[in-house]
């Protein structure tokens, strides 16, 4: 029989229902909070994108107000749902760096597509509610212009640490969130607090200093968005940073000393589904279309295309500078996407010296049109 919430004890049995319910769809910590955006966060995003920070996000800006007010995202919503997933790795994901000839790949993006698994969760535990409230909601998965950190914060999930991310007293780093918006009042959480102290881990190890102070990022500095959002062809003070990482960076989320209550996570879905001989960089680097769309079917890899993920790879080829992979750097010297052959240009600059590299700078040259291209073997600049 569908609850009514009509009074305090009914609605205690629709929450124990719905803490039991959110199990059994695969969540590891569930809480409510009510439909707003504390002032601190609303003036934190205007900064940032005062500040540029945002880089090519755009986005973000053009949905900023939606993304401030859930009201305005949805006029009706009067609680909004916020779940996390665990999707903690079975190793430390800093030992990785060290393998410079295989490519890294953020732990979020190892498995499945996380927004696929939870999506359908999402929707598994929203028709549950439907049905025993009389109830309209709506199910986000961050594409939809949501603020889900702080809301996770004020729903008391976790807090945003130093590093901007959410932390979590039971998971440490590695929490995937979703949330349901519904259009019944129901007694929010508690808000979490901050328990971060005087650390700092995070901000120190970043490779490429792309937190300014504590509590806010320079997105353009950052080696997630470099890889993953940045369309272009990578600044190149920013390069020889990067290191292995061919999607993504979990240096300050692995660094965490509250990772020490991290565990594996249970979802399967989320391991990883690639060995370390898949990964080989020189072999990554030999994709075409077809081959990249077939490897990274139902990954969130295959959105970046392609020649965004060739480019990452060409750059930590570089960065490993072993003169093995010469053939693979010059066969995308030839590349159809200027992005492309720009990181190849600058890859092997970072291996071949002196007459060995004029050589190829000048054939190159001799063919080579783009102007982006060109400054690569530092011409027109």
């Amino acid at each position: 029989m569908p609850y009514s919430i009509s009074n305090n004890e009914l609605e205690n049995d629709l929450r124990e229902s719905l803490i039991k319910k959110s199990r059994e769809c695969g969540f590891d910590l569930i809480k409510i909070t009510v439909p707003e955006i504390n002032k601190e966060n609303k003036n934190y995003f205007d900064q940032f994108l005062n500040k540029g920070f945002h880089g090519e996000m755009v986005w973000l800006e053009s949905k900023k107000e939606r993304r401030k007010s859930p009201k305005k995202l949805w006029k009706d919503v009067e609680s909004i749902i916020m779940l996390g997933i665990n999707y903690g790795p079975n190793h430390d994901p800093l030992e990785d760096l060290k393998l410079t000839n295989t490519g890294n790949i953020s732990v979020y993006a190892r498995g499945k597509d996380y927004h696929d698994v939870i999506k359908k969760n999402l929707k598994v535990l929203g028709r549950w509610l439907v049905n025993q409230v009389d109830s309209e909601i709506k199910v986000f998965v961050d594409t939809a212009p949501v603020m889900e950190k702080p809301l996770a914060q004020k729903a008391g999930l976790g807090w945003q640490g130093k590093h901007t991310n959410l932390v979590s007293r039971e998971f440490g780093s590695w929490l995937f969130l979703g949330s349901i918006y519904t259009n019944i009042p129901i007694r929010p959480d508690k808000e979490e607090s901050d328990h971060c102290g005087n650390c700092t881990s995070c901000i120190d190890i970043c490779p490429t200093q792309a937190f300014p102070e504590p509590y806010k990022l320079d997105a353009r500095k950052c080696i997630s968005y470099l890889t993953i959002e940045h369309q272009g062809i990578i600044p190149k003070n920013l390069r020889s940073k990067i290191g292995n990482r061919i999607y993504g960076c979990d240096d300050c989320l692995a660094i965490c000393p509250w990772n020490k209550f991290a565990q594996q996570s249970k979802e399967i879905k989320f391991l990883s589904r690639h060995n370390s001989k898949d990964l080989s960089l020189n072999q990554l680097s030999l994709l075409d279309d077809k081959e990249f769309r077939l490897m990274f079917s139902g990954s969130p890899i295959k959105r970046i295309g392609r020649n965004r993920f060739l480019r990452n790879v060409l750059i930590a080829i570089g960065n490993a500078k072993s003169k093995k992979s010469l053939p693979f750097i010059k066969k995308n010297l030839r590349d159809e996407s200027s992005i492309v052959r720009g990181a190849a240009g600058w890859a092997i600059q970072q291996i071949l010296k002196n007459n060995e590299l004029e050589a190829v700078k000048e054939k190159v040259l001799a063919a080579e049109k783009d102007l982006d291209v060109r400054a690569e073997w530092n011409l027109d600049q």
